[in-house]
């Protein structure tokens, strides 16, 4: 985890908790394991240090096993044993290969949740063995995370069954529930055991998700190690402050709820959620958000994004009094960041070198009711010189 370089981050991170936000983060999703055939790698060691530089706990589960779950489990188990507290664990089961033993065996040794992954295991929400995994759950006061991002399909219509037949089960959709979000959102307040975790890269997705969802229901995550949670931190802290959510929101958001529902607590109502008409768009600041977002979709095609890197640095350029400067140069401070980091050829274990760099930048430029640090780089925002 530490090759991802979050130390490049701090300003930004130090900058929000001054305000008061996210003083005790608890991330909800990250992971560990060696064998997930998409070549992403992490060990516990990595990920305490990440977590540690974030100041956060986490709920932790293996990643992809093919071959099956119940050794990864119990070496999630005893990572976490032996975390000092950091982790808590959660365990990952496939509902259609003993699905309803290793959930129980698992809570047994201490597990404190559950994780299902539609797409990796092929299976459907609606199906039978995926009830009975629930029933465990119920019985056992454990929280159910589920993959809700890319790569699935429709599953909302299922979540909402799950959710209204096991009303004590919080079940968490991955990714802020990108499958579904469109409509989901509207059958939060009837359904308050149904959470959404912010473990993805658009702010566009999570501006939704903090405007449309109660933020009583929605649970501080970075996907570790896909993501880290420093980056995940500034990105959920920016989106929730732009789209008007209260520090004491917040607080709920970015750690104190997921503790009530990882020790079984009742959750607490954080109020209605913001509505999507908050805020206007800055149209300057938006062309700078855009040109990033388009360059982050070529770098998730092993493109570098630099052309479109470099547009964003050029409709940076608004004036040194304009009132985007401040936002814009703290822009322009991240996209040097990152341009040296991937020049100096750091080794990252993942894909996309720097990647997490450029989703920050693009955060800035779309969150600009969020503060930003004063003490980066001195960059200009004026007109460059021919």
């Amino acid at each position: 985890m530490g090759v991802y370089a979050d130390h490049l981050l701090r300003p930004w991170h130090s900058e929000l908790v001054a305000t008061g936000a996210g003083a005790a983060p608890f991330d909800v999703h990250t992971h560990t394991g060696s064998n997930d055939p998409d070549g992403f790698r992490c060990r516990a060691p990595e990920l305490i240090a990440a977590l540690e530089l974030a100041g956060a706990r986490a709920a932790v589960f293996t990643m992809h096993e093919p071959t099956g779950y119940r050794e990864a489990n119990d070496r999630v188990l005893a990572e976490a044993a032996a975390s000092g507290g950091r982790l808590a664990p959660f365990c990952r089961i496939d509902p259609r290969r003993d699905g309803v033993a290793e959930a129980s065996r698992c809570a047994d040794l201490g597990a404190r949740g559950i994780k299902l992954h539609p797409r990796a295991e092929g299976f459907a929400l609606d199906e039978a063995a995926v009830w009975d995994v629930f029933a465990v759950a119920q019985d056992r006061r454990l929280p159910v995370l589920v993959h809700a991002g890319r790569g699935i399909p429709a599953l909302g219509l299922h979540a909402l069954a799950l959710a209204a037949a096991f009303p004590s089960v919080p079940l968490i959709l991955a990714h802020a529930g990108i499958c579904d979000l469109a409509w989901l959102w509207r059958h939060t307040a009837e359904r308050p055991n149904l959470y959404f975790d912010t473990a993805w890269w658009n702010p566009a997705d999570l501006l939704a998700l903090f405007a449309l969802v109660p933020p009583g229901q929605i649970l501080f995550a970075s996907d570790a190690p896909y993501g880290t949670p420093m980056q995940a931190a500034v990105v959920t802290m920016r989106c929730a402050l732009q789209a008007g959510l209260s520090l004491d929101q917040l607080e709920g958001v970015m750690g104190g709820q997921a503790e009530r529902l990882v020790a079984g607590e009742r959750p607490l109502d954080h109020g209605p959620a913001p509505g999507a008409d908050v805020h206007a768009l800055d149209v300057l600041l938006e062309r700078v958000y855009s040109l990033l977002l388009t360059a982050i979709g070529g770098m998730l095609r092993d493109d570098s994004g630099e052309e479109h890197i470099g547009l964003a640095r050029l409709a940076c350029e608004v004036g040194e009094e304009a009132p985007q400067a401040q936002v814009c140069r703290s822009v322009l401070a991240l996209l040097e960041r990152h341009e040296r980091h991937v020049a100096a050829g750091a080794a990252e274990s993942g894909l996309f070198p720097g990647l997490h760099l450029v989703v920050v930048a693009a955060t800035v430029a779309r969150t600009p009711r969020a503060p930003v640090p004063a003490d980066v780089e001195a960059v200009a925002v004026g007109e460059r010189s021919p």
